[in-house]
């Protein structure tokens, strides 16, 4: 069951066994964009010793379906892995899914790579950003639970650029090489060439 730690701001939490251990899930009942993003927590999330975080973005096809086009599964799984193993850190998990499109927006994207756009290519041709994800609601989680300084688990400046611009302090960035393989190549090429990720 459920329960509700008095705040200015609603959180409600509940236990979440997993095959990585024991993890609470987290959420805000009212956020900035109105989306209903999650945490899943281990250990004491507001030590003074900075948090190992993983803010990740909702990918169905990668996260449920284990798909091999992209590396969005096997970074959470190390992401929770990696939790595990030191007992202490935290995944938000925030619900824009194919950066920030949509899930049925994403399968169209889908669809031009497959006629040989890259991701870039195919979101600018469907009419939006390359990347249009939002970062800085994942501090408003992070601030209810607490957390003030982080080690990030990303190849992404722009995370770390959103969250430190919402008061978050990132003392590191952890690299999160997982998932490569034939099938995602180009995809993770065209991250690094053309959204600026890091390796």
């Amino acid at each position: 069951m459920s329960s509700i730690i008095p705040s200015t701001i609603t959180l409600v939490q509940a236990k979440l066994p997993t095959k990585w251990g024991d993890f609470t899930l987290y959420a805000l009942e009212k956020t900035a964009d109105g989306k209903e993003h999650i945490g899943l927590g281990m250990g004491d999330l507001s030590a003074d010793e900075p948090l190992l975080v993983r803010v990740h973005s909702e990918c169905l096809t990668g996260d449920a379906f284990a798909s091999l086009r992209c590396d969005c599964g096997p970074q959470l799984d190390a992401a929770l892995e990696n939790i595990a193993k030191i007992g202490r850190g935290l995944v938000v998990y925030l619900r824009q899914e194919g950066r920030g499109i949509g899930l049925i927006n994403k399968i169209k994207a889908y669809a031009l790579q497959d006629q040989g756009q890259d991701t870039v290519e195919a979101n600018l041709n469907l009419g939006f950003q390359a990347d249009q994800r939002k970062f800085g609601v994942a501090a408003e989680l992070m601030q209810a639970l607490g957390v003030k300084k982080i080690r990030l688990m990303t190849n992404n400046p722009r995370k770390v650029k959103a969250l430190t611009e919402a008061n978050i302090e990132v003392v590191e960035r952890v690299p999160m090489n997982y998932g490569m393989n034939p099938h995602n190549e180009h995809y993770l090429s065209t991250k690094h060439g053309k959204l600026g990720h890091l390796r």
